[in-house]
């Protein structure tokens, strides 16, 4: 049975109303999975213990790096964790294919509206144009990188910007396009 390992790259996740959500669907509803809270693990120091995550990301089938999207890219805690953790000769370099054929999955929340994300709107890129990096990243690291998981409208402000129950609906949503395409890749792997 195919293992699925998400890293949860959200550094304050008790204060998530969405990234919470989906991360209790995903516990609840995949079978064979493995979660791992940076921010428990690593939040008060940003020390990584990179053997432990080389071990967890080894004993994977497919990856998932679920985060909030921040500044156009991922939380701080979790690109410390990939730069750590994506070693040369680990991921990439002469002796580095310990990844080589998992799948990489990208789950993130967005709390800016989708006609923003266009050359012509607020932020000038797509998400696609915006992920370059992070698929670059699989590429090199010789991961199948699966077509992201992304939702708009994630971040709720008390009286300001969108409704609880609308962002934790939005959760739920995102979650379960989540586990269907999870499952269709475990069925992939058996």
């Amino acid at each position: 049975m195919s293992k699925v390992l998400v890293i949860s790259g959200h550094p304050e996740l008790a204060t998530s109303n969405t990234n919470t959500v989906i991360l209790k669907q995903l516990e609840q509803g995949v079978d064979n999975i493995e979660v791992r809270y940076l921010d428990k693990l690593y939040g008060s120091d940003y020390k990584i213990d990179v053997a432990a995550e080389q071990a967890a990301l080894q004993s994977a089938d497919v990856v998932v790096l679920q985060f909030p999207f921040y500044w156009y890219s991922m939380p701080a805690l979790l690109k410390k964790w990939l730069d750590d953790v994506f070693s040369y000769n680990f991921a990439y370099g002469s002796k580095g294919d310990k990844l080589k054929g998992k799948h990489l999955v990208l789950s993130f929340t967005v709390g800016g509206p989708e006609e923003s994300y266009t050359d012509t709107g607020y932020n000038h890129f797509t998400i696609e144009q915006l992920m370059k990096p992070l698929h670059q990243t699989a590429m090199l690291a010789q991961m199948h990188y699966v077509e992201p998981i992304y939702s708009h409208g994630m971040v709720y402000i008390p009286h300001v910007y969108n409704e609880l129950d609308e962002v934790q609906g939005r959760a739920l949503v995102h979650a379960d396009r989540l586990m269907t395409q999870l499952q269709q890749l475990t069925k992939q792997d058996a």
